[in-house]
């Protein structure tokens, strides 16, 4: 996974858990805009979330922050 889109992911977890709580669940859709402006951003996004690790729709923001932390 690229810097830009990790970066980018961890930014938007920590938003969330600081607005949401430290329940608050989300999609890989979260770290995008409505419009699709960056489909290969996106496409890397979900290949990572459906394909490589098999993740739920909505999964806790504090579960995607910790595999960030570990590499994954």
């Amino acid at each position: 996974m690229r810097q830009q889109l990790r970066a980018k992911i961890i930014d938007v977890c920590h938003r969330k858990i600081a607005t949401k709580g430290s329940d608050v669940g989300l999609s890989f859709y979260a770290f995008f805009a409505n419009k699709n402006d960056n489909p290969e951003l996106l496409m890397e996004a979900a290949t990572w979330w459906i394909q490589t690790h098999q993740l739920d729709h909505f999964v806790k923001a504090r579960q995607i922050l910790d595999m960030m932390d570990k590499g994954l």
